[in-house]
């Protein structure tokens, strides 16, 4: 054999493997069809027209998780130190760690000690009791003039009051129930979740950015009867993906992230629909 014959025998060598290889490697993939319907309150199921589905590596709920711990969140006593309101009442939010002066999350909370302590609960709580004719609720003896005419005096009446104030909201418990209503004016709940939302929206960038980079695998829009597939994907587990992107359907909303397996040289088939959505929604027209 010449020397000049062997590197033309191993260039054959190698393409013969490469034409004989790829077939092989193309069989041990495998594929995903699926179908996206959605029924609406009252209505009858209709296919997820022209909607882009996303095959990841990871979930969607566990990219938000993943993406969430890169980002500083905003702090709340960070934000309760910008209020408005008085000492005692940024102790109390930073230690129940609450800022929503409203609802039975609140009410919960909320205890006499907190009344008698934190000036704007005890404003309000005794406004709301001393229009109510209904309640046979504690008057005040005491005079702005006597805290400086007679100090003892001034503190003694004022002590007696608070205690008669203590006395009665053991003896009614639920009179706090519409405190919230008179705390509206230094609630600050609203303004802190317009606070959050600018935070909600570069998580939910920041996750989206990392869906369709780090954990992509294939992108697939459905066709008119809701249908799509992905080809050519390696055996594994992988989540079908909506991302934060609802589908809709009259005031139902659907999100999708649904883990799905691949097997060499088979094709697994996913119906996508209300049952499986992560969470559906009926918005009020």
């Amino acid at each position: 054999m010449s020397a000049m014959n062997i590197p033309s025998r191993i260039v054959i060598f190698l393409f013969s493997v490469l034409i004989f290889s790829a077939p092989r490697a193309a069989a041990q993939n495998g594929s995903v069809q699926f179908t996206a319907r959605i029924t609406p309150a009252g209505g009858v199921d209709e296919p997820v027209r022209s909607f882009p589905f996303y095959l990841l590596r990871k979930s969607y709920a566990d990219i938000q998780k993943e993406a969430a711990a890169t980002m500083p969140n905003s702090d709340m006593n960070t934000f309760i130190d910008t209020l408005d309101v008085s000492p005692e009442m940024k102790a109390w939010m930073k230690k129940n760690q609450c800022v929503n002066l409203s609802g039975e999350d609140f009410l919960k909370k909320l205890k006499i000690d907190d009344i008698i302590k934190v000036p704007e609960f005890f404003s309000a709580y005794t406004e709301r009791m001393t229009t109510d004719a209904s309640v046979n609720f504690p008057t005040p003896k005491y005079k702005p003039a006597d805290k400086v005419k007679d100090p003892e005096k001034y503190a003694e009446l004022k002590k007696q009051y608070y205690d008669a104030v203590r006395a009665f909201y053991v003896k009614n418990p639920k009179s706090t129930e519409d405190m919230g209503l008179v705390l509206e004016d230094v609630n600050p709940g609203h303004k802190w979740d317009m606070y959050r939302s600018k935070d909600q929206g570069d998580l939910d960038q920041h996750t989206s950015e990392l869906a369709q980079g780090r954990y992509l695998v294939a992108r697939a829009d459905t066709d008119v009867e809701g249908a799509g597939a992905f080809r050519g994907v390696p055996p594994g587990t992988y989540w079908l993906s909506s991302l934060n992107i609802s589908a809709d359907a009259g005031t139902t909303h659907e999100i999708w992230d649904v883990p799905v397996t691949v097997v060499a040289g088979k094709t697994s088939y996913v119906a996508l629909s209300n049952i499986n959505g992560v969470h559906h929604r009926r918005s009020t027209p």
